[in-house]
């Protein structure tokens, strides 16, 4: 029994999409329970970022008189 090309066609697509369901519902699984999982572990404490005023700066003086001197230079230019 010879199929037609109409009937070939509609077989791939059955077939194709078909697959991509299957992967598409395996990955919503896969992605659920992972999510289960994540949910069941213990959370870590959260640590406080450093404000931003409260650092120090590491670049001495003699260093920012020279980036200065370099930044005013290219601004000449």
């Amino acid at each position: 029994m010879k199929d037609t090309l109409i009937q070939q066609g509609f077989d791939l697509l059955l077939y194709g999409m078909g697959t991509v369901f299957v992967f598409l519902a395996l990955l919503v699984v896969a992605t659920m329970i992972m999510s289960s999982v994540v949910a069941k572990l213990p959370a870590e404490e959260m640590v406080e970022a450093p404000k931003p005023g409260a650092a120090k700066p590491t670049v001495d003086a003699k260093l920012m008189k020279i980036i200065q001197a370099a930044i005013d230079q290219h601004r000449k230019q």
